[in-house]
């Protein structure tokens, strides 16, 4: 059994990350097995490195240990970028030179957009770009990411599946998200191939997450049936609500673990008060 807790340092952990952490920690022990820290700050514009260090000060006051050295997602984009050659060489990946303007004007002019997770889903502009006219644009410099062709990409691997410890065995359904983007020129991978490609290299064999991040799961899965990648299983757990019932979250300012401890919380008694002895 191998888990792992692998935080963005852009913010402050709060008790949702502490109950993240715990639950994967204590995975791995009940399972005999190892407790990962992999630092996921591979957006350079919003991840700061005193953040990092304030992660692992947290973790270690909550009695966490893990194994090192720990991996920082930003040191390693040259193996982002090998997976995207990959992909590119099975011909699943497309440039995409639209905004988000001229995605939104897109979706407004046909009236109506397939419904993603996380809103309308990307209507496709691109993917039917002439050959000639992609290669004009891409010598010229445009600006573009690249997006995964999802038809393409299914039509290769055929019907998939995964195995959650929550929800038992589910049909991949990575159509649901759309032509997701990959990587692009200043982020040379995404969330879904950053975390596709580290788990399989780590040997994760739990992932365990917030039921937040269930959707991602279908596309991740289809990731690594096209890069010939391990299967973990997955644990998508419940997310920790605020007074007013909504989930706790960097942006809207939940209390940090930083400001509990500066206010003599004890450590002990906020494992037990999540559900972890």
């Amino acid at each position: 059994m191998v888990t792992r807790f692998a935080p963005s340092p852009t913010g402050l952990l709060h008790r949702g990350h502490a109950f993240a952490a715990l639950f994967a920690a204590d995975a791995a022990r009940r399972g005999g097995g190892r407790f990962l820290l992999r630092i996921e700050d591979i957006d350079s514009g919003r991840c700061r490195p005193h953040f990092v260090a304030a992660i692992r000060e947290d973790l270690a006051w909550l009695g966490l240990a893990w194994d090192e050295p720990v991996r920082l997602q930003s040191q390693h984009m040259d193996t982002y970028r090998a997976a995207l050659d990959r992909l590119a060489a099975r011909g699943v990946l497309y440039p995409c030179f639209c905004t988000r303007r001229d995605i939104a004007t897109e979706i407004a002019r046909a009236g109506a957009a397939p419904q993603g997770p996380d809103g309308p889903l990307y209507p496709g502009t691109c993917r039917g770009l002439a050959d000639d006219e992609r290669a004009r644009r891409l010598a010229r410099g445009d600006a573009h990411a690249l997006r995964l062709d999802v038809t393409k990409a299914i039509a290769l691997t055929g019907p998939l599946d995964w195995e959650d410890l929550g929800a038992g065995r589910v049909p991949a359904d990575p159509a649901a998200l759309g032509d997701v983007v990959l990587g692009r020129k200043d982020m040379p991978a995404s969330y879904h191939l950053a975390v596709t490609v580290d788990d399989a290299l780590q040997g994760v064999t739990l992932v365990t997450r917030g039921m937040d991040l269930f959707q991602a799961t279908h596309v991740h899965r289809l990731l690594q049936a096209l890069l010939g990648l391990p299967v973990p299983r997955w644990h998508h757990h419940g997310l920790l609500a605020g007074p007013d019932g909504e989930r706790l979250a960097k942006r809207d300012g939940a209390p940090s673990l930083a400001s509990l401890r500066a206010a003599g919380e004890d450590p002990a008694r906020l494992r037990r008060d999540l559900g972890f002895d």
